[in-house]
């Protein structure tokens, strides 16, 4: 076997969320979480437009999903504790030498690397989703998160070395050994290394690094990278030392990247802090893009504008994702494309 993940780019057969469920990051009264409810809604009926959505929901929150998520939603339940497909489901992949077969890859959860995590539910999801997606499920003795990584499907893995090499999530391991994993489970050929992830991700409800933060790549070759134009906020610094490594390494193919920026919209804080609202956690659809937005109309117009330039033929449509980011994440964050394989 040969497993490879495909670029997101490629044809999908579905996507996978998860509902929102009462839980640390959904918040403490019903305002708040009707907020994020609303916010999980909007972007699985928004991807209904282009292609199927299963989402899993919690048996106690089926009447809340049902109510709120369009008829065209499939609905799994299953217990959860939280509410990041990306991170907690499997990661998919295909084997060329066997058309039609699926896999998906069952990382091991740790709740981002919590010491004590509690997320046992959670940690099951990989598992259930591969069996409802009729795939072979690969077991995997990495800790590691969807978010964690990006593909181009050619053999390109970008990772970030305060995720894979976290103590808390991976202590006996070193980056050979999480390249040869990669290699037998993603079809890596090389992985390119960022030393770290945006400032926010260092907090409380941060990963410590996901780099669908940070980066993803559109096209072999191309790269779409966050650009923080504010030299008041932290992370202008963060993304020229990013940008300024990036720019010296190759793919795959051994192709220097074209890097185009996507600037971060105006607002630098919120209550909590500096923020890390940007637009390259976007999903890909089938002959879309779903993209972030903030409340910001010229900022929002511009960052559709580039997407849809990177990608050719895709409709980009924008979903307020302040919600989902004041909790730990964005629109990618939330989603797994399952690919098709027929």
């Amino acid at each position: 076997m040969a497993w490879r993940m495909p670029s997101e780019t490629a044809r999908h057969d579905r996507t996978w969320m998860a509902f929102p469920r009462p839980g640390y990051t959904l918040g403490t009264d019903s305002a708040s979480a009707n907020e994020a409810y609303e916010a999980w809604a909007a972007v699985a009926n928004a991807i209904t437009e282009f292609e199927p959505v299963t989402m899993v929901v919690d048996p106690i929150e089926r009447h809340t999903a049902t109510r709120l998520l369009s008829a065209e939603v499939e609905l799994v339940e299953a217990p959860l504790d939280d509410y990041w497909m990306r991170d907690f489901g499997p990661t998919f992949v295909v084997d060329d030498a066997r058309p039609g077969v699926l896999g998906g890859v069952d990382w091991i959860f740790t709740a981002w690397g919590q010491e004590h995590s509690s997320y046992t539910s959670d940690s099951k999801i990989g598992k259930l989703v591969s069996e409802h997606a009729k795939a072979e499920l690969i077991p995997s003795l990495l800790v590691n998160e969807g978010g964690a990584i990006h593909v181009d499907g050619e053999g390109t893995v970008l990772a970030t070395e305060t995720v894979q090499l976290d103590p808390r999530r991976n202590p006996y391991v070193d980056k050979e050994r999480i390249e040869a994993e990669f290699r037998r489970t993603l079809g890596a050929s090389k992985v390119v290394w960022l030393p770290r992830g945006l400032t926010r991700d260092y907090t409380e409800l941060g990963t410590r690094g996901h780099v669908d933060m940070v980066a993803t790549i559109p096209s072999p070759g191309t790269l779409l990278l966050h650009e923080q134009q504010n030299p008041d906020h932290p992370d202008h610094q963060v993304m020229r030392e990013l940008r300024a490594l990036l720019s010296d390494t190759t793919d795959a193919a051994n192709r220097p990247w074209n890097i185009i920026d996507v600037p971060a919209p105006t607002t630098v804080r919120d209550r909590e802090g500096f923020v890390d609202w940007n637009y390259v956690n976007h999903l890909v659809v089938n002959d879309g893009v779903i993209a972030c937005g903030y409340g910001e109309p010229a900022a929002d117009a511009a960052a559709r504008e580039i997407l849809a330039a990177a990608y050719p033929g895709r409709r980009v449509v924008t979903v307020d994702a302040r919600p989902i980011l004041e909790r730990g994440g964005g629109i990618h964050c939330i989603t797994q494309q399952q690919p098709a394989v027929d």
